[in-house]
């Protein structure tokens, strides 16, 4: 099952990319004073804390995704174009459209900026208790935002009825989480995230080394854990790495899940400071590549996600809690000096 939900690898997303304002690979960092505390010969950190004039990795995803969006709801290609410029004139026929998503971090703020930069209406939902900067950041690439009285699923089905309730099919969703009959652009938000990882393999020839052992991804619905298993275990990977999920304590829907070999909704879900960790279910798409490619998942505290953030600062690594809740993952696998008791 897992090969086949693989697929071959493509460079689409990465090609894409490239032609938009102000990319460039991010950096990956090494932090040789964590490797020491760690035990281990190297930790290499892939800084997301700008991706595409954003503070967040989802750039990635959202851009890719709504692009394949458009395309689908077109009926055709927007091919070609060299530039967003091109791009926003091949799609102005078509206007207007609006697009709606669901966000419990960056995910909807990157999609309200695409949408600013080809003219597309935009509004996000987001759910109870998030925070009024996210708000404000989103309103400030041009979006409205609702705040949705229940959590991020809550927020999820708020925008899929959105687009449901306009009979003018000119509202489009662009979810990074899927349901029943919603599957293609979850895929292809997971698939954006493949230019990241094609960008580390980059960097670790540029430099000589070989490949890594092992991979620590925070995972919410699972979509960028999705995206690594895709890159990680594709066809004829020569020394594979394992891979490690991270979620929070009390919104680790994909291991409970994989402790009970099928896909399920937390029963018990409490939300942590890891605001893009703080999902109740598995993404629909996201789960057969998870559920098969990850080696293991460990959940951590608020506590040991805001130690991680102190100990990446020390690096000169500014990391929100979500962030580092890959190093406080690494830090409880290993046992090493500053992880918690288990």
């Amino acid at each position: 099952m897992l090969a086949a939900t693989l697929g071959p690898p493509d460079d689409a997303p990465m090609r894409f990319h490239r032609r938009l304002p102000g990319y460039e690979p991010t950096p990956l960092r090494g932090l040789p004073a964590l490797a020491e505390e760690l035990g281990v010969g190297q930790v290499l950190l892939k800084d997301e804390s700008s991706r595409l004039g954003l503070p967040s990795f989802k750039a990635l995803g959202a851009s890719w995704a709504l692009y394949r969006t458009l395309e689908a709801h077109l009926g055709r290609s927007l091919e070609p174009w060299a530039n967003l410029g091109e791009l926003a004139e091949r799609l102005a026929p078509a206007l207007p459209l609006r697009v709606v998503a669901a966000t419990d971090g960056n995910h909807g703020r990157a999609v309200a900026a695409m949408a600013r930069q080809l003219g597309l209406a935009c509004r996000i939902f987001v759910p109870r208790g998030t925070a009024a900067a996210r708000i404000a950041a989103i309103e400030g690439e041009g979006a409205s935002c609702e705040v949705v009285e229940g959590d991020y699923d809550a927020a999820v089905a708020r925008s899929a009825a959105e687009a449901a309730e306009d009979r003018s099919g000119r509202t489009l969703v662009v979810s990074d989480t899927s349901w029943p009959g919603y599957e293609d652009v979850p895929r292809w938000v997971s698939e954006g995230y493949s230019t990241m990882l094609a960008e580390v393999d980059e960097a670790l020839a540029a430099r000589g080394e070989g490949p890594v052992d092992l991979v620590v991804v925070p995972m919410g619905v699972g979509a960028l854990a999705a995206g690594v298993v895709r890159h990680y275990r594709r066809p004829g990977l020569a020394d594979p790495p394992a891979i490690l999920g991270v979620e929070p304590v009390g919104a680790d829907c994909v291991g409970q899940s994989l402790r009970a070999k099928e896909r399920r909704t937390l029963r018990d879900y409490r939300p942590s400071i890891m605001a893009g960790l703080n999902c109740e279910t598995p993404s629909l798409v996201a789960w057969p590549l998870v559920a098969g490619g990850l080696s293991g998942a460990v959940a951590v505290t608020d506590e040991e996600a805001a130690a991680a953030m102190v100990a990446l600062a020390a690096q000169g690594v500014v990391a929100g809690e979500t962030g580092a809740a890959a190093l406080a993952g690494l830090r409880v696998v290993l046992d090493g000096p500053g992880a918690a008791e288990r």
